[in-house]
């Protein structure tokens, strides 16, 4: 048999599936098509020059999609040992502030807090208030999870056993970091699983859980060489130019293979199962391909519109998905410091809301002090990248750097100072990102194994597989594993 595997969407979920299956079928053509003219979806790397007004310069990376990794991703740490990336990644110690000191900013409030990062702090102010006294009741609490649910949302999980303060400062600080949502909409099993186990495991109690012993059942089969060894002790990690390295080693890795042709500036116009049973991908450009095998790891609701009729599937536009403007700072370098060290900080749910009178701010990361090694000259300025959006409302008024800045000083400065000044910022990018982050709904899990049944059968019969953020993680862990599995099932 001549296989034809043609996969769609050239993110990094797609250039794993092609790495991945060029190797288990050498003997197969592999065509990625992507709609734009550079692969990596999401992930966006760039190194701009910058200098101050004293006549000092630096090369600075900006990143405006994810911008660490974190090492128990088994398949990520595999590309790098195949790839040949290990002299380009940059860790971040777990002794290090950045991996020590996270911030919360509270709505309404001036500063930020810290969040604990031993046992010690959990027993200093604020947390002896505002976190302690609900862990230590959860185990008391009794099983409280209503018969027969399979699912719930994460505001919801988090309320039943932790109270509602605790849901919203938390929880809905933790969802906004991941996936930019709203916590009282997103299904705490798609989004959180080790959550939902934990419940499981501690007999109805999650903080029983978390202290027993987690069963594991993942595979193994990784060619890691001796990166886990160089991952001892790290935090996070990245490499010297950015995530884009990844995607961008994935694409050259795959230009020069026999095997494999890469499309890109080809959006494509239909998918469709003709009347013989002949799978048919057209390119907007009028070229038909006549794959034997399909990979789709578009997002779902774009799968959706290209299919035809007689072979549509189930539930491809269930979950929404999160849009987010990304704000890239760079200022001179101060005295005092603008922030404390530390990785930065997230903002939970207001009291009110998600309303156009908020700023809109989901979070900040501490750039200079995570992944300072990136840049040249980086003592001398500092870096910072606002997250916006997601579940607030946002107009370009909410986004204009001048705007901002104001709400910025009011997280930066600590309780009962006077109002911190921002300095002008010597460089500035923004960037908006529509509907990047799958949202996962209640009943995610369940749909997406009706998805997998219908694709077994009727006119696809296997032949389709779709995969990707929109089905089971939107980590560049999950996304890079994604495309390893892609047609495990195939046979050869």
């Amino acid at each position: 048999m001549n296989r034809h595997v043609v996969i769609l969407g050239g993110g990094l979920t797609g250039l794993s599936s092609a790495f991945h299956l060029s190797r288990r079928f050498p003997e197969a053509l592999i065509t990625l098509v992507e709609k734009t003219s550079r692969f990596g979806g999401w992930i966006s790397s760039e190194r701009v020059q910058v200098h101050d007004g004293d006549g000092r310069t630096a090369e600075i990376v900006l990143e405006s999609g994810p911008r660490t990794l974190r090492p128990n991703a088994k398949s990520v740490l595999e590309l790098i040992h195949l790839l040949g990336l290990k002299n380009s990644v940059i860790t971040t110690p777990i002794t290090s502030s950045a991996a020590k000191n996270r911030y919360l900013q509270i709505p309404e409030t001036q500063g930020l807090i810290t969040l604990p990062n031993s046992l010690t702090s959990v027993f200093s102010p604020p947390m002896r208030t505002l976190f302690l006294p609900h862990v230590l009741r959860e185990p008391a609490k009794r099983r409280n999870r209503p018969d027969g649910i399979t699912d719930e949302t994460v505001d919801n999980f988090m309320t039943r056993r932790f109270g509602p303060t605790f849901a919203r400062t938390f929880g809905s600080a933790l969802v906004h970091g991941i996936y930019a949502a709203d916590s009282r909409k997103l299904s705490v099993r798609a989004a959180f699983p080790s959550l939902w186990a934990m419940e499981d495991r501690g007999w109805g109690s999650v903080v029983r859980g978390a202290l027993l012993p987690n069963p594991t059942d993942s595979q193994e089969d990784y060619d890691v060489g001796d990166i886990p060894d160089m991952m001892k002790g790290v935090s996070v990690y990245s490499f010297i130019d950015g995530i884009g390295m990844l995607p961008g080693a994935l694409a050259t890795h795959l230009r020069n293979q026999s095997n494999v042709e890469l499309l890109h500036d080809n959006p494509i116009s239909s998918l469709i199962v003709a009347d013989d049973g002949q799978l048919e991908v057209k390119l907007s450009s009028g070229q038909m391909i006549n794959p034997t095998h399909i990979i789709s790891a578009l997002p779902l609701p774009v799968l959706d519109g290209l299919l035809h009729s007689n072979s549509s599937l189930p539930h491809l536009t269930a979950s929404p998905a999160s849009s987010v403007v990304v704000l890239n700072l760079i200022f001179p370098q101060t005295q005092p410091k603008l922030h404390p060290s530390g990785f930065g900080y997230l903002v939970p749910r207001p009291l009110s809301g998600y309303s156009p009178h908020n700023p809109g701010i989901l979070g900040t990361v501490f750039d200079s002090c995570a992944l300072s090694a990136q840049d040249s000259n980086a003592a001398n300025f500092t870096k910072m990248t606002v997250m916006m959006g997601g579940p607030n409302p946002i107009t370009p008024s909410h986004t204009e750097v001048d705007t901002v800045l104001k709400q910025l000083s009011v997280h930066l400065t600590a309780p009962d100072d006077y109002l911190k000044v921002l300095p002008e910022p010597i460089y500035t990018r923004t960037q908006r990102h529509d509907d990047c982050i799958p949202n996962p709904m209640p009943g995610h899990l369940r749909r997406m194994e009706e998805l997998k049944t219908a694709l077994a059968k009727g006119p696809w019969s296997g032949r389709l597989e779709v995969v990707g953020a929109g089905v089971r993680g939107v980590s560049l862990g999950d996304c890079v594993e994604s495309g390893k599995r892609a047609g495990e099932s195939w046979t050869c």
